[in-house]
């Protein structure tokens, strides 16, 4: 289990830094229009860039705020893909005995019993309704909406253009200060999420520091619009895990008091 979780983290590693490089180095100079051709620039880009455009007329033509106003939808839309995912991480923290039980019954780690491991561990999650994917479907929504938006920034002109504080939301953070407060927001949502309390597994625990610096890394490369969108996305991840925990914390008096 920690090989496979190693493996997982580099995939996950890989495909963060793939996507900064592909962002960073591949994009469009032409504008985006209605007339723009091809599946992504007409059904992605443009859509993203037209919100973008609205949302900004209505703040008086702030774009950062639209970009503010933004996040907060995307992020208000996948809430309840991320509090089924909370769940199926609370389930699995309460089969995490029945899981070391069988972990310690297969311990050779020859293929065979590896293979009778996984095949017991999915009938496992098959019993009590747990897909271990599904933390990952949250993640994958927000890939294309992440790209949609840095090509819509990059190629509208009055988005691109446009100061928000200190900074040009098409340049990066001269200062590298939404870099950081995207990194520190990161961790501590991390810190905070069900799937990093209680016991910590060595695979957990390179997550919480590593994701952080990949986010610095990531924020100090594209331009400041994106990163004030992994702040702001932080900060409610923040505000959604602490809600979280206050109503979790409950849960098991509740539990008691049933049996």
């Amino acid at each position: 289990m920690k090989k496979q979780g190693g493996i997982i983290l580099k995939r996950i590693f890989s495909i963060f830094f793939l996507l900064v490089l592909f962002l960073s180095g591949c994009s469009s100079r032409q504008p985006i229009t209605e007339n723009s051709q091809g599946v992504w620039d007409h059904y992605f880009v443009y859509p993203m860039s037209k919100l973008l455009l609205v949302l900004g007329h209505l703040f008086h033509d702030n774009y950062g705020l639209a970009i503010i106003t933004l996040t907060l939808i995307v992020r208000f839309a996948l809430l309840p893909f991320m509090l089924k995912q909370y769940k199926t991480t609370m389930k699995m923290q309460a089969l995490r005995p029945e899981i070391e039980k069988l972990q310690k019954k297969y311990k050779n780690g020859s293929v065979q019993e590896q293979q009778k491991l996984q095949q017991e561990m999915m009938a496992l999650y098959q019993k009590h309704g747990i897909n271990p994917l599904s933390g990952c479907f949250p993640v994958l929504l927000q890939m294309p909406i992440f790209m949609a938006l840095y090509y819509a920034i990059s190629r509208t002109e009055e988005i691109k253009r446009h100061s928000f504080l200190w900074v040009q939301l098409g340049h990066q953070d001269p200062y590298f200060i939404l870099p950081i407060v995207a990194a520190l927001t990161t961790y501590i949502s991390l810190r905070l999420s069900p799937s990093t309390t209680g016991e910590k597994s060595p695979q957990t625990m390179i997550m919480s520091y590593m994701m952080p610096v990949m986010i610095f890394i990531g924020a100090s490369s594209v331009p400041s619009a994106l990163s004030l969108y992994w702040v702001i996305g932080g900060c409610f991840s923040i505000i959604q895990s602490l809600m979280i925990r206050s109503q979790t914390k409950s849960l098991p008096s509740v539990q008691q008091s049933k049996g």
